[in-house]
């Protein structure tokens, strides 16, 4: 069998695949623990959430596209 990456995760008794997979017995693994980046992530989206609240607030200004001073032609929104 060619070495393959398997995601998997741990449920506080064993490790338990998150893909089926066919394994012959004896099969030799390597377990790679990763760092729980959730904290860190809900930090980050925390950050950047309350960053557009301050940019989008009720408050903010309303600009018409008759403002813009040099249209994008690359722009291909509606």
């Amino acid at each position: 069998m060619d070495t393959i990456s398997i995601p998997a995760h741990f449920d506080g008794e064993r490790i338990l695949l998150d893909e089926p997979v066919e394994l012959e017995p004896n099969t030799r693994l390597i377990v790679t623990v990763l760092p729980n980046h959730d904290a860190e992530r809900a930090s980050w989206l925390r950050l950047s959430g309350e960053r557009l609240a301050d940019a989008y607030g009720k408050d903010e200004e309303e600009y018409s596209s008759d403002v813009i001073k040099e249209a994008n032609p690359e722009y291909e929104g509606r």
